[in-house]
């Protein structure tokens, strides 16, 4: 895993250093030309601001329009502005009264479970203490300890955290869109559910490889992790001289098989990482080239042409004084 991240910090290097260094191998002029035409020119279109909080507030009060993005980032701060700006307000009872009522009440639980541990692993202390000093059974009553109160805190708040993912997910699919299918909403899909940016492109055909990948990594990163917890613990057992170790595996054995299985578990977690970003670049790129169009009418053209030496090209190695020359010119269409 070092080795990856000094392989990863070396290429950002490289590039850094490639980017601050590259014009040099052109004009100049070629970095300050302006290609838009006098007048068209809009702020809006560059990418040096991804979220604008004027602009988020502009389209929850309905005075402009937002991208699909940018709703999906100041819902993911403030859940229930999705359901506003798509004019959905009856969910937002929905979406506060669910996630507010879940994730109380499981707090409470988990509160109520925390304290009564406290409580009862105390008396369980001095109730050992005191049998092992005075030799008679301790008089005090156990504290009232449900350890079914983790159980229920977890489902309460797995349950707040589910209708917040389905809040945000409602928000991107009751999200008007002037085209179809929409970039935005394609990677938001996947973002929230791999697959699901595939389905709505349309090519259910990658949907099986995709989970499947998912499914295989994920499976080898449990079994990857539970071998390294078991051989860890088998090492820390073989070295700790306090306890009497009677499993017939070397302490040096036991370091080896962990160090592996630690090592194939950052695997599996790189593996599905990557195959999760995969399928997010996957949905947003078809999504974009979903109308571009490949035809059979393959054709080259030779035609006379007229070659200027000096023009407005990012690359220019004219002599001075060289004139226009005549030559060919040859266009592919495919």
């Amino acid at each position: 895993m070092k080795i990856l991240l000094k392989y990863i910090v070396a290429v950002a290097v490289a590039l850094a250093g490639f980017t601050a260094t590259c014009h040099a191998q052109f004009k100049e002029e070629a970095f300050q030309q302006t290609y838009n035409e006098e007048g068209t020119y809009n702020p809006r279109d560059t990418a040096d601001r991804l979220f604008s909080f004027k602009e988020y507030i502009g389209g929850l009060s309905h005075k402009n329009t937002i991208k699909p993005g940018v709703m999906f980032a100041g819902s993911v701060i403030l859940p229930g502005t999705a359901q506003i700006y798509n004019k959905d307000y009856w969910k937002l009872p929905i979406v506060y009264g669910g996630i507010g009522a879940l994730a109380g009440t499981g707090g409470y639980y988990l509160h109520q479970y925390k304290s009564q541990k406290k409580a009862y692993t105390v008396w369980e202390t001095n109730k050992i203490h005191y049998e092992e000093t005075y030799g008679s059974a301790y008089p005090r009553v156990a504290p009232e300890f449900n350890p079914q109160y983790k159980t229920r805190a977890t489902w309460l708040l797995a349950g707040a955290g589910l209708l917040y993912w389905g809040s945000l997910l409602d928000g991107v699919v009751c999200y008007e869109s002037t085209k179809y299918p929409d970039p935005g909403k394609a990677t938001l899909y996947s973002v929230l559910l791999p697959g699901l940016g595939q389905i709505y492109n349309g090519e259910l055909y990658k949907v099986p490889i995709y989970w499947g990948g998912l499914m295989i990594s994920t499976h080898m990163l449990m079994n990857n992790n539970r071998n390294y917890k078991r051989f860890k613990r088998i090492h820390n057992e073989a070295t700790n001289p306090d306890i009497e170790y009677s499993v017939p595996i070397s302490g040096e054995t036991a370091k080896w098989y962990r160090d592996v299985y630690r090592r194939y578990r950052d695997y599996s977690i790189v593996a599905t990482a990557l195959l999760y970003v995969l399928q997010v670049m996957d949905a947003n790129v078809f999504a974009y080239m979903h109308d571009f169009e490949v035809t059979d009418d393959i054709s080259m053209s030779v035609e006379p042409a007229v070659i200027c030496p000096y023009n407005a090209y990012a690359i220019n190695t004219a002599p001075s004084g060289a004139t226009n020359s005549f030559g060919l010119r040859v266009g592919f269409t495919f």
